[in-house]
């Protein structure tokens, strides 16, 4: 009885986290923008039966010539559904139970984290807060991009690991928030590039604002366990960068997806209208990109709150807490700030955010921020004197904002149809070799003559060597160089605490 009420919180989180999956019980599948995922997920497993790891060509992919798609895409979610691929069921089957993970998981970690900072009541909160953004609805059902998705799930996991190590000099919190940060930079290279300064700025938070002493001891430690998340991904991120070169990748960042043509106007954070079409220029797009209502109020007030409490000299025990909740406030208002045009001469300074392609991806951080201070205001105002008129005030405010982030935006997790297909729609040799390899043929060889229609596509031709090169064999070896520092630190630290004991 005593586990059940202790986990109660946390099972009532993921039971209401299943509505977010509902529509992936049904039979058939729901077209998205990025039509690929089944296909994907296919390939991978076919490449590891056939002895390839880690798999960075699949063999059907690129017209029938072999695709290299995972030495550049990141692969986290593939391995996860070709894992139950191999285990015997079918790709289709494997894609939905991974979207659904990728729905249900975020939540799980951001209760733990949030658990740990604000308390249980605050935790549910949050977590569903995260769950139920809509631009984690417009992640799946609309754009359809699973790894970003995937890249959603640990972003909390990483603050928790940081949080945790810096409370408790602990090699399992270290281990945490290394294996963290490369499970985000093996599923979302672009969710890794944009999360990495907000850690940056954590880590110096935490060492110098937060410790008396031995604060660059405290520094090394935080910044040596992302240093060691980043060389446990380096098989993937290595050859990604180095070998780029030799592919049309750059060919993307013009057109539509020139980050100068794709920001959002002001009042779409608020409210703009659902839809399953594109980014456009201007502040009328085929999508939305609120942030949620409920979220931009929970937020503004958690600010708010801590403001007042910065304030008034009766709160000044909470000061270290307040000022953590406007440092959040703060990272919220700046990844707004990044999503509309007037942070253009911040993405012109800094180049490489044009390989974002769209501002908007940084409503991901948004929301992020948005969830953490809906908890941090369940929080703050336990603390304001209502429990004579309100005995059970924080779990009743709780109650209310769970409610109405489910009122307002289960709606939005539903896809546009669905259709009824099956297995061989996705992954049939006409499927594979020619209307899944036309959406994604960015990673081809630059030399590469295109088919020009599917019949050109579906005869038997010369595939591309899968030979690995000296680049991918030294970023393998780092890899596994990163898993034995870890494995070593893990085994002394147990030795030591057994002795302890």
């Amino acid at each position: 009885m005593k586990l059940l009420n202790k986990l109660f919180p946390l099972l009532i989180v993921i039971f209401l986290s299943l509505f977010a999956v509902l529509p992936l019980f049904n039979s058939g599948f729901f077209p998205m923008h990025d039509d690929t995922q089944v296909a994907r997920i296919f390939e991978m497993a076919k490449s590891l039966s056939m002895g390839s790891f880690p798999v960075r060509w699949v063999p059907d992919l690129g017209y029938g010539f072999g695709y290299p798609i995972f030495n550049y895409y990141a692969p986290l979610a593939y391995y996860t559904g070709a894992f139950f691929v191999l285990l015997g069921i079918n790709a289709l089957m494997a894609t939905k139970i991974t979207m659904g993970l990728a729905m249900i998981l975020p939540g799980i970690f951001m209760y733990f984290l949030v658990k740990e900072l604000f308390g249980k009541p605050a935790a549910v909160v949050s977590a569903l807060f995260y769950t139920f953004a809509p631009y984690h609805a417009l992640d799946l059902y609309v754009r359809g991009d699973l790894s970003e998705i995937f890249g959603y799930i640990f972003i909390p996991l990483i603050f928790y690991g940081l949080i945790k190590s810096y409370k408790k000099r602990n090699i399992y919190y270290f281990s945490i928030t290394a294996l963290g940060f490369a499970a985000v930079i093996i599923s979302h290279n672009l969710t890794a590039l944009m999360v990495a300064p907000y850690l940056f700025v954590l880590v110096l938070i935490l060492s110098f604002v937060f410790t008396k002493k031995e604060r660059f001891k405290t520094a090394g430690y935080l910044f040596g366990s992302l240093f060691l998340g980043i060389a446990l991904a380096a098989f993937y991120w290595i050859p990604a960068i180095a070998e780029l070169k030799n592919t049309n990748v750059m060919s993307i960042l013009g057109g539509g997806s020139n980050y100068a043509d794709n920001f959002v106007c002001l009042n779409q954070l608020w409210s703009s209208p659902w839809g399953f079409g594109g980014s456009a220029k201007g502040c009328i797009d085929g999508l939305s990109f609120m942030i949620g209502k409920l979220h931009i109020i929970v937020s503004f007030a958690a600010g708010f709150i801590g403001v007042m409490f910065v304030s008034f000299k009766k709160y000044i025990k909470f000061q270290r807490i307040t000022i953590a909740v406007l440092l959040l406030f703060l990272g919220f208002l700046f990844s707004c700030l990044l999503t509309l045009g007037a942070s253009k001469s911040i993405w012109d300074i800094f180049s490489p955010m044009a390989f974002f392609q769209f501002p908007w991806r940084f409503l991901l951080m948004a929301t992020f921020f948005a969830s953490l201070l809906a908890g941090a205001f369940v929080y703050l105002t336990s603390f304001i004197p209502f429990k004579k008129i309100f005995p059970h005030f924080v779990i009743e405010l709780a109650a209310i904002l769970i409610i109405g982030v489910l009122y307002l935006n289960v709606k939005y997790f539903v896809p546009q149809k669905i259709v009824n297909v099956d297995l061989s729609y996705y992954t049939s040799e006409y499927a594979l070799k020619w209307r899944i390899s036309k959406i994604s043929d960015e990673y081809l060889p630059k030399d590469t003559k295109k088919p020009q229609n599917a019949a050109q596509a579906l005869l038997d031709k010369q595939k591309f060597s899968f030979n690995s090169t000296p680049i991918e064999t030294a970023s393998n070896i780092i890899s596994v160089a990163g898993i034995l520092v870890l494995s070593i630190g893990i085994i002394k630290f147990r030795k030591k605490y057994d002795k302890a004991t």
